[in-house]
């Protein structure tokens, strides 16, 4: 199960984030999402767990709980929009 993780300290590691997934069992990758210019944190990150079960699970007790800091915004990642190249304006 693909996770989003928003609202993360600038300063949170991809380590920390694993541990926190840990508790709710396997963690099968971790991503803290960086700005491609100046390598600093965005803000958020992904995590994949090995079951639906502990993803659930890991939502369920993560979802508001603080980490460095900060509330944490936990829920199922939704599949990126795909633009289809439509950039709006006139036909």
């Amino acid at each position: 199960m693909n996770i989003y993780v928003g609202n993360l300290s600038y300063d949170t590691t991809e380590e920390e984030l694993r541990q926190a997934f840990e508790d709710f069992g396997e963690v099968t990758s971790v991503s803290v999402i960086k700005d491609k210019y100046t390598g600093r944190s965005r803000g958020f990150g992904f995590v994949e767990m090995a079951s639906q079960e502990a993803g659930e699970a890991a939502i369920a007790g993560l979802n508001e709980k603080e980490l460095g800091g900060r509330k944490l915004n936990v829920n199922q990642a939704r599949p990126r929009a795909d633009s289809g190249g439509d950039f709006g304006g006139s036909r």
